[in-house]
């Protein structure tokens, strides 16, 4: 129902305190209404956090949230009637066809970087965790050594247990 510019004015509503849109296109995102494959207009945003499809309805509006620690992949192509853009996450497909309006390059981009960012973030938090036994091992040895004392040893390990 609404344009390009309404919507992204209207999906501003639906962002948390400080999250911005960094990048958008607009076209027809594949959905479901009463079960029956639908079509609607609206527009994909990427934030720092998330990508967000908005589209305004007669009486009310549709809205997907995909976070990009959940986003497997993104594709982009392009055929005889325009862009696509397919967003696959989490066991969930978005489709957005007939791009018309935004930068997808800048988008996809964007989305890429991001997913590559968290996954990055996530498996470095991943080894920090599961390098914390053999961190506590080392302590104890300084402590069996006289490094440490038992009461350096027992705050040091609580706070690597913490982290865990």
């Amino acid at each position: 129902m609404a344009n390009y510019e309404k919507s992204l004015i209207l999906v501003k509503e639906h962002l948390d305190n400080g999250e911005n849109i960094k990048s958008s296109v607009y076209g027809s995102y594949e959905g479901k209404l009463m079960g029956n494959d639908t079509v609607y207009n609206g527009v994909f945003i990427a934030t720092e956090k998330r990508v967000v499809f908005f589209a305004k309805k007669l009486f009310g509006y549709e809205l997907e949230s995909f976070h990009y620690k959940n986003i497997s992949s993104i594709e982009k192509s392009k055929g005889m009637l325009g862009h696509t853009i397919t967003i696959h996450s989490s066991g969930n497909k978005a489709k957005m066809k007939w791009i018309q309006k935004g930068d997808i390059v800048k988008f996809t981009q964007l989305v890429n970087s991001n997913i590559q960012n968290t996954n990055q973030n996530n498996n470095v938090t991943e080894e920090l965790t599961t390098d914390i036994p053999s961190q506590i091992k080392k302590l104890s040895e300084l402590k069996d050594l006289g490094i440490l004392t038992d009461e350096e040893f027992l705050r040091k390990k609580t706070e690597l247990l913490s982290k865990m």
